[in-house]
């Protein structure tokens, strides 16, 4: 009985002893990078993944695809895609006092923005639509500019805008997402990837960057880049679980007679805003930095100024001089 039991002991030590090892070269194993570059929205999307499961990263990039697919579908203004009601079919087509029923998820991107608008101060007003329109046709030809005449017909009134119970009302607004939708979609995709677990990775969607918990126990530096190109970066933010965005004149714009305009349209003057030429917002909201980047550069600065202090985010600002103006909380963003 006494050797039984002595046996028995060895062989629960040597089972306990197996388990230990393999319970250690499962975590010693190295954290691979798993990536998918994508194109959406306009956009060049790189999301980088830090994980040692393979299979499960790679099941996480293709969802990732697939909401960034989605989103862009929904939001296009310029595309119908079969049995899908989105920005294009409610822009485009008519039915006096009837409702649309929408998609949840471009519902609630709507809602988004109409939320905005208000908090903003009618600033970022995404029934732009038609004068967005005119500028990019004025843009791509690249030889004259839009007149006032023909701006001032077109309605912006964010009123058009109705939505009730999961439907819009098919009255044809104007409606652009272009300010939030990247933004928005990326908060998404970022919050998928913590509920699963991979909360490690980085996401560079165009002007937009958002970032999980470090791979190796540091902080992401995610550099900004100035407006003037050749001049490299004009900061670099150390964080991570953050967001930073940039909005500018550098990026689509056309110049005519010396003068540059760019594609963010100022709502009161109808014509693009040229108050400096970048604005970055930093804050761990990807869809806040999108709608606050924006709004932040249709103000002048010491309104910006003022204007963020009602947000837990930071901004750094290009000016049309070439000077940096940041607000009083990017410290803690830098190199110490």
């Amino acid at each position: 009985m006494l050797r039984f039991l002595k046996k028995y002991i060895n062989y629960l030590l040597l089972l306990i002893i197996i388990i230990l090892i393999t319970y250690l070269l499962i975590n010693r194993q190295k954290q691979q990078e798993f990536s998918r570059d994508l194109y959406y929205m306009d956009t060049y999307i790189n999301v980088r993944i830090f994980s040692k499961n393979k299979e499960k990263a790679q099941t996480a990039l293709n969802e990732i695809e697939n909401i960034y697919k989605e989103y862009h579908m929904l939001s296009d203004k310029y595309n119908n895609y079969k049995d899908i009601i989105n920005i294009y079919y409610i822009n485009t087509n008519y039915d006096k006092d009837k409702y649309l029923k929408i998609d949840t998820k471009l519902y609630d991107l709507i809602n988004y923005g109409l939320d905005f608008y208000d908090k903003s101060n009618g600033l970022l007003n995404i029934n732009m639509g038609s004068i967005t329109d005119i500028w990019k046709k004025y843009r791509d030809k690249g030889t004259s500019l839009p007149t006032k005449e023909e701006l001032q017909k077109q309605n912006t009134d964010i009123k058009k805008i109705i939505l009730k119970d999961g439907q819009i009302l098919n009255n044809r607004p104007n409606i652009d997402l272009g300010a939030i939708s990247k933004g928005y979609t990326t908060k998404i995709v970022g919050e998928y990837l913590n509920s699963i677990g991979l909360d490690k990775y980085i996401i560079n969607a165009g002007g937009n960057v958002l970032v999980g918990k470090h791979y190796n126990k540091g902080k992401y530096r995610i550099g900004i880049q100035s407006p003037n190109k050749d001049d490299g970066l004009i900061d670099v933010i150390n964080a991570e679980n953050i967001s930073v965005v940039t909005s500018g004149s550098y990026e689509r714009f056309y110049e005519i007679d010396g003068k540059i305009y760019s594609h963010i349209i100022d709502p009161t003057t109808l014509y693009p805003s040229a108050y400096m030429k970048s604005v970055t917002v930093i804050t761990k909201d990807s869809a806040l930095a999108d709608a606050l980047s924006t709004t932040l550069f249709l103000m002048d600065i010491d309104k910006g100024l003022k204007f963020l202090e009602n947000y837990e985010a930071e901004a750094i600002w290009y000016t049309n001089d070439n000077q940096i103006i940041t607000s009083k909380g990017i410290d803690k963003y830098e190199e110490k």
